[in-house]
């Protein structure tokens, strides 16, 4: 049946190319060479339709198909590039925001580490204060310890200088002698 149809679609393309000739009327030609001609061509176009017709018709649908989805791609392509520019131009216009919020975010930022710095250098201050605390009185208690010590060889000296001078040298004998054999019998 669609080959009837295409068979009598072609034949009457070639009624309609030819009705030109005819009606131009040509006398050197007769109506049955204009006939002949026309079952001539129908045939030459029937024997192609019957040998490569679905070849013909395959490849006008795998056109047809190919056209088809390539119209398909270009759509969801321009769908595509239509949402790109909407946010590129959303982007745009929201630049001078974004811009602001960056700005107020690293500023933050900055106010934060400058926060952090100077809670570091306070710390550290009190640490070295508390050091130098330290350090300060370990140095008054050597000062103190090494005053005493001069002290206590000061008096050992006057005491001997003094003693020296009230004792004769049979008491310094004695003296000795007592102290050497309490330590001994301690």
């Amino acid at each position: 049946m669609q080959r009837l149809k295409i068979v009598l679609t072609a034949f009457c393309i070639l009624l309609l190319a030819a009705a030109p000739a005819i009606a131009a009327g040509d006398d050197h030609q007769s109506w049955s060479n204009t006939i002949f001609r026309i079952i001539n061509i129908a045939l030459f176009i029937g024997v192609i339709a019957f040998f490569w017709g679905k070849k013909i018709v395959g490849f006008f649908k795998g056109r047809s198909q190919g056209i088809a989805a390539e119209i398909s791609s270009l759509e969801e392509r321009k769908k595509a590039a239509e949402q790109s520019l909407a946010d590129v131009e959303r982007r745009i216009a929201n630049l001078e925001q974004e811009r602001q919020t960056i700005i107020a975010d690293y500023t933050a930022q900055g106010e934060a580490l400058k926060a952090a710095i100077i809670q570091e250098a306070e710390k550290a201050a009190v640490q070295i204060t508390t050091q130098a605390k330290a350090t300060a009185q370990n140095e008054i208690k050597a000062a103190v310890e090494a005053i005493r010590a001069e002290m206590a060889d000061k008096v050992v000296e006057a005491t001997e200088k003094l003693i020296a001078k009230k004792l004769s040298a049979s008491e310094h004998t004695k003296l000795v002698d007592k102290y050497l054999t309490k330590v001994v019998l301690n």
